[in-house]
């Protein structure tokens, strides 16, 4: 499957503009603000599709939307009169999944643009409209206070199902509370910036130096690659993972 980054202009674009709500005092209902991960959905008689690994999430915050469409960034300005919802044009990255991904990010989109109704439905969240129905559950915020500040070693390399060991020289990331980043691959050094947008660490910018050997260019790319699509957090005791879209991730654990 070829990948395609997303556009860094957009990136810095809309996950600034939804951290910056995020920290604001908007007049949001809290009990619709937050991040939140859809769980079903349809659209015109058909099911919006769910593709393991393609994540379909929403952030809501003040008077903006966004958050990942199983393949893409997408973001925009939203508008609530009590239940009623007013959702503007959105601004969607352009990369390119695979047909059934695809498929599931249109069918979302699609869905969302239909919506005029937001609502809570005990835990869980739900927008609709005209023969759509978009239900959502509430995700957690980052775990910054363990995040930061931490110099974590890589362990382990994850694709799907399977789980690989590294090699080369300590494989290392840090994520510094000035929004800094630095780490390597175990072959290249690794500098730039990020941002904390709902439950995703995304690097808004990100450098590599050095050279890999033949045998280390596959993990130096899985690393890089993790790193800046973006990617959820889960950290247990010593224990890191990252997991991006696409079912790739990374475990590291604390020096």
């Amino acid at each position: 499957m070829s990948r395609v980054r997303r556009p860094l202009a957009f990136l810095v674009a809309s996950l600034l503009v939804l951290a910056a709500a995020a920290c604001s005092d908007g007049d949001e209902d809290p009990d619709v603000a937050g991040t939140w991960l859809l769980v079903s959905g349809n659209h015109d008689g058909s099911e919006v599709p769910i593709v393991d690994g393609y994540r379909i999430s929403l952030t809501l915050e003040d008077r903006t939307i966004g958050g990942t469409a199983a393949c893409n960034l997408y973001g925009g300005d939203i508008e609530i009169d009590g239940e009623s919802l007013s959702i503007g044009p959105l601004s969607v990255t352009q990369r390119g999944c695979e047909p059934a991904v695809m498929a599931s990010e249109q069918s979302y989109l699609a869905a969302l643009a239909a919506a005029d109704t937001i609502a809570r439905d005990g835990d869980e969240f739900v927008l609709s409209g005209l023969a759509t129905e978009l239900r959502f559950a509430e995700l957690p915020p980052v775990p910054t206070a363990e995040l930061l500040g931490t110099v974590w070693v890589l362990d382990t390399l994850i694709e799907g199902d399977s789980a690989s060991t590294v090699s080369g020289e300590p494989a290392t990331l840090e994520l510094r509370e000035d929004g800094t980043l630095v780490g390597s691959t175990g072959c290249r050094t690794l500098a730039g910036e990020y941002v904390v947008a709902g439950d995703e660490v995304v690097a808004t910018s990100l450098a590599a130096e050095g050279e890999c050997p033949p045998d280390l260019t596959g993990q130096d790319d899985h690393v890089i690659t993790v790193i800046a699509d973006g990617f959820t957090v889960a950290i247990d005791g010593d224990r890191l993972t990252l997991s991006s879209i696409g079912g790739e991730g990374a475990v590291y654990r604390a020096r």
